[in-house]
């Protein structure tokens, strides 16, 4: 599943990322994702599954814990790509003693929200 790279970044529910950093396949990927990939070359890096990377994947991007693109290829078998997409991850108590997560991110650059925005009109076409 895409995050709207255009929606506001609201915090992804607590339970899904404390579901995500609990499973030790999800921490491998995020481990050893230091550059885009697809699904496939993270199944080979992280020796897992295929299946089962993608049930990771969609575990981390429900987290908002990875970023889901496109490479676009000249051949028009276009792939998914992954990366991480948080700088740091910070449980607290608000107001009300109940617990938040908050996730920080790096900026992107007008490349990086152009290539979001390409990923998402791919998609409909």
């Amino acid at each position: 599943m895409v995050r709207d790279p255009f929606a506001d970044e609201d915090q992804p529910d607590l339970q899904d990322v404390l579901d995500a950093l609990d499973d030790p396949k999800c921490r491998a990927i995020v481990r050893n994702l230091d550059e885009p990939m697809t699904a496939e070359e993270i199944s080979e890096v992280c020796d897992v599954p295929l299946s089962t990377t993608y049930r990771k994947l969609d575990l981390l991007t429900e987290a908002s814990l990875l970023r889901e693109g496109m490479e676009i290829r000249p051949d028009g078998q276009h792939a998914s790509q992954y990366e991480v997409d948080f700088d740091e991850v910070v449980v607290g108590l608000d107001d009300d003693r109940a617990f938040e997560v908050g996730i920080s991110r790096a900026a992107r650059t007008a490349d990086e929200r152009l290539r979001d925005l390409w990923s998402e009109v791919r998609k409909e076409t």
